[in-house]
């Protein structure tokens, strides 16, 4: 369920997909009719090949060695997991079909086809755009960031909430941080049944830590001149 909190300046579909590359831990790779997940086993250039480290008993790397050159033989699915605990936690899915080449120690994904599937639907991502795009600067920090803002200042994230529409606070019964990049913050509102993700664009991009504390300073101190504070109402909806 949407909002109707106007959204500014947000990454491109393929600076997304790099980002759930960067920041992801762990993918499943579906090939010759097999399914494994690796943990901890990929790591990613700086055009978005993935490279990918398998035990050398891995039916993937039988299949890679077996399958014909260039044909598309494998996906790799990744998910991009909210690192706050919120509803429908998994933010975006990123699927990547290909195949395979063995390179020394570790096999190359050649990807064919990209596509991200966000809440809004999925979206095929032009092949050129994710070898070029780079991932948000803030991607690799932004587990630790939020779960800091959600854990240590619960306060500034209700006051964040004074900037957000009325009519999208409409039912609230809880408001987490549900992701931060550099054109601004996304808070996920929690309905008794529903939920509803809204945007707090930052006045700026911000390509740094030290950046984003300031961008985070200039949307707390526009909330603190908002008297409207956040009206919850029980979760069973009494209230």
């Amino acid at each position: 369920m949407g909002d109707s909190q106007s959204w500014a300046a947000v990454p491109s579909a393929a600076e997304r997909a790099r980002s759930v590359l960067a920041a992801s831990w762990s993918c499943a790779v579906t090939a010759d009719g097999g399914r494994e997940e690796f943990v901890g086993a990929h790591t990613v250039d700086d055009d978005g090949r993935v490279i990918l480290r398998v035990p050398e008993d891995s039916a993937l790397l039988t299949a890679a060695i077996c399958a014909p050159r260039g044909e598309p033989s494998a996906v790799l699915e990744f998910a991009d997991v909210a690192p706050v605990p919120v509803r429908s936690r998994i933010r975006t899915r990123l699927w990547l079909a290909g195949w395979f080449a063995p390179e020394d120690d570790h096999l190359a994904f050649h990807a064919t086809r990209v596509v991200l599937k966000p809440p809004t639907g999925a979206v095929v991502v032009d092949l050129g755009d994710f070898a070029a795009a780079a991932p948000d600067p803030l991607a690799t920090a932004e587990a630790h960031l939020l779960t800091h803002l959600a854990d240590a200042h619960p306060d500034a994230v209700e006051r964040l909430t004074r900037l957000v529409q009325h009519d999208s606070l409409h039912g609230a019964v809880r408001v987490q941080p549900l992701a931060v990049d550099r054109h601004g913050l996304t808070l996920r509102i929690e309905r008794a049944r529903a939920h509803g993700d809204v945007r707090l664009p930052f006045h700026a991009p911000a390509d740094d830590v030290g950046q984003l504390t300031e961008r985070m300073h200039v949307l707390l101190t526009q909330a603190a001149a908002c008297p409207r504070a956040l009206q919850r109402q029980r979760a069973d909806g009494d209230g």
